[in-house]
C-alpha cells in the first residue's frame, strides 16, 4: 500500500541483460533510479527476485505487471521465461505479462495459450519495436484467444527513441479495425498516446467502455498538458498507473504526483490500482 492506496505498477521491465540491445542499458542507467542495474541485477545480468521484491514494497508495489518483448530489430529479446523465477519468488506481487510477434511465432495462438498459462495477466504487442501493425491479420488468432479468455490487449502507442523502433505503427488508430472486430476485448493504450496522439488515445478511451490509458513512460506532472482538450477528472476514470521501470528514480514518486493533480477523491484510487484489478486477469494481492 502507499499512503493507504493500493498500488499496482502495470508497466514494468526486468529482463535478462544480456539478451539486450546495448540501447536499452543505455536507457535504464539514465532515466533510472542511481546504481539501480547494479542493485537488482547480478553480475551475470539475471535479475535477483529478492532484491526486487524489497525495493518493490519499499516503493509500496502491491502488485507489478512484468513485460516481456521479442523485438530482434530494435532492444532484442526480453524472454518470457526469463520472468518465471521472478514470479515464482513471490507470485502476489508479480505476475507476467505475455508478448508475441507475427514475424517470430508461428502459429501465433499457440505460443500466447502457452505464456497464458504460465499466468500471463495480460498480452502486450510493441508494433514499433516489433515492426507490424496492431490491425495485422496474423495477430486475430491471438486476439480471439484473448477474448475466449477474458485477458486483455496491451499496445504500445507512443513514440520510441530506441534505434530500428517504427514509430508509425505507434498511432492508436490503428486499432480502430480491432475494436470493431474484437468489441468485447479490453484494450489498454500504454503510453496514452506519447507523442503526436493524446487526442487519438483520449478519443478512443472516452468513446468506448473498453480502452484504457496507461500512464508509464508520461511524467505526471504534464499530464494535464498531454490532455488538455479533455476533462481531466472525467479522463482520469479511464486511466490505469505505470511507470515503464526501471526507467524511472521510483514508483512512489510517481503514484503520488499522479495523487497530486487534484482529481476527484474517488477517481484516486482507480488510477493507482482499481482499474487494474478490474482489467487484468488475476491480480491478487492479498
Amino acid at each position: 500500500m502507499l499512503d493507504g492506496h493500493l498500488l499496482v505498477d502495470a508497466h514494468v521491465h526486468v529482463p535478462v541483460l544480456g539478451s539486450l540491445a546495448p540501447a536499452w542499458v543505455d536507457w535504464a542507467r539514465d532515466f533510472g533510479a542511481p546504481g539501480i542495474l547494479d542493485r537488482i541485477w547480478r553480475s551475470d545480468g539475471t535479475p535477483e527476485p529478492a532484491a526486487l521484491d524489497e525495493l518493490f514494497a519499499d516503493e509500496g508495489v502491491d502488485v507489478a505487471l512484468l513485460f516481456c518483448e521479442y523485438s530482434p530489430k530494435a532492444t532484442g529479446y526480453q524472454a518470457f521465461d526469463d520472468l518465471l523465477p521472478i514470479v515464482e519468488h513471490n507470485p502476489r506481487r508479480f505476475r507476467p505479462v505475455a508478448n508475441v510477434n507475427p514475424h517470430l511465432h508461428f502459429p501465433i495462438a499457440r505460443e500466447l495459450t502457452r505464456q497464458l498459462d504460465h499466468g500471463a495477466a495480460a498480452l502486450k504487442i510493441h508494433p514499433v519495436h516489433g515492426g507490424f501493425r496492431a490491425d495485422d491479420a496474423a495477430l486475430y488468432p491471438a486476439y480471439t484467444v484473448l477474448v475466449e479468455r477474458g485477458v486483455p490487449l496491451v499496445v504500445h502507442s507512443g513514440t520510441s527513441s530506441f534505434p530500428g523502433s517504427t514509430n508509425a505503427f505507434a498511432d492508436p488508430m490503428h486499432l480502430d479495425a480491432v475494436l470493431r472486430d474484437f468489441p468485447d476485448l479490453q484494450v489498454v493504450l500504454a503510453h496514452g498516446g506519447r507523442g503526436w496522439w493524446y487526442d487519438a488515445a483520449a478519443f478512443l478511451a472516452l468513446s468506448r467502455p473498453n480502452v484504457w490509458i496507461e500512464l508509464s513512460g508520461l511524467p505526471p506532472k504534464r499530464l494535464p498538458e498531454y490532455y488538455s482538450r479533455f476533462d481531466l477528472g472525467r479522463l482520469a476514470r479511464r486511466w490505469i498507473f505505470g511507470t515503464d521501470w526501471p526507467g524511472v528514480p521510483g514508483q512512489a514518486a510517481n503514484a503520488r504526483a499522479v495523487a497530486s493533480l487534484g482529481l476527484p477523491d474517488d477517481v484516486v484510487p482507480l488510477v493507482l490500482g482499481g482499474n487494474a484489478m478490474a482489467v487484468y486477469a488475476g491480480l491478487d494481492p492479498a
